[in-house]
């Protein structure tokens, strides 16, 4: 658990196959005289098989770019597991590259409550991509309030102890060592869709990384925060008091189980998580432990908006 500072009045908010060559016939043995040579048949090489979602023609040419596309049930690629990304929290589905139903309900909701559209399509068009870096533009998000306080990395840990697990307990991401190079994208673009859905209330970030060393100065035994967690405060209207800052984090935590698909506790893998309130009482600690580790590659982390947001041109 991180050591809570005091609130503030901070807020955060506030991206055809050319054939293989024939083989070279081998020079054939010198016939005997007078026995009849068999003629030879040249043989073509065989064609290497389309993608799914691309033309013959252009089966061997990189995956389409995020943006140059339009995406819709069906479509698999990179282009969609970013999408299932920026969209993280509205319902929020594996970002696995495939458009299936999970996808169709984050993007339906970020329809019609983002962009008020009356009838959602699922589909996302050129508007549907404008309107996420829209989103993303509405909702920066302060790195200096996520950066490590323990003076000796530079704010995102050092990115030690990879492959390192504490000693007698499971490899499992509860108890893995690295610090991870910044916080997960996923992560915080969800975090943008809570400041979205709690317009009324100052929100801010309490706390996001902490590395090996801060661990160490504060006696925790913790890793979630190496890059996989965040803490959102909800700054307390004049007249709150503790126990209404107890109610409006319970609130939160049970409006991010209905617009996000979180899960309090940790049972259920690859689903964004939330701490209960016996840890959290005043707070809001919202994760990505739960998931597989091919979903926490490094280049799933950044330190940046510019490295967040990874705009590209929409065509």
């Amino acid at each position: 658990m991180a050591t809570r500072t005091p609130k503030t009045g901070k807020t955060t908010a506030t991206a055809s196959t050319p054939a293989t060559p024939a083989t070279p016939a081998t020079p054939s043995t010198p016939s005997t005289p007078g026995t009849p040579r068999t003629p030879k048949v040249a043989k073509s090489a065989p064609r290497a098989p389309a993608s799914r979602d691309m033309p013959a023609a252009a089966a061997s040419v990189s995956p389409p770019a995020y943006g140059s596309r339009e995406l819709s049930t069906g479509c698999k690629g990179p282009d969609v597991a970013e999408l299932q990304t920026r969209l993280a929290g509205f319902r929020g589905t594996l970002p696995d590259g495939d458009f299936g139903g999970g996808s169709v309900l984050q993007v339906t909701t970020f329809q019609r409550d983002v962009m008020k559209m009356a009838a959602p399509t699922g589909v996302v068009d050129r508007a549907t991509f404008l309107a996420i870096d829209t989103f993303a533009d509405q909702y920066p998000i302060d790195f200096q309030l996520l950066r490590c306080p323990c003076g000796t990395c530079k704010g995102f840990g050092r990115q030690l102890f990879k492959g390192l697990y504490f000693d007698g307990q499971p490899k499992a991401e509860a108890f893995y060592r690295y610090e991870y190079p910044g916080i997960h994208r996923m992560l915080l673009w969800a975090a943008r869709a809570v400041f979205f859905y709690v317009p009324k209330r100052q929100l801010t970030f309490n706390s996001g990384y902490r590395c090996s060393v801060d661990n160490a100065n504060h006696q925790r035994n913790t890793t979630n925060h190496h890059g996989k967690a965040v803490d959102i405060d909800i700054v307390l209207a004049p007249g709150e008091d503790k126990k209404d800052d107890m109610v409006n984090c319970d609130a939160v935590r049970s409006m991010l189980g209905a617009t996000a698909n979180a899960q309090i506790g940790w049972l259920t893998p690859n689903r964004k998580s939330l701490e209960p309130s016996n840890i959290a009482p005043t707070w809001v600690h919202y994760d990505v432990r739960c998931y597989e580790s091919k979903y926490l590659t490094d280049d799933a982390f950044c330190t940046s908006n510019a490295a967040l947001n990874m705009r590209l041109p929409i065509t």
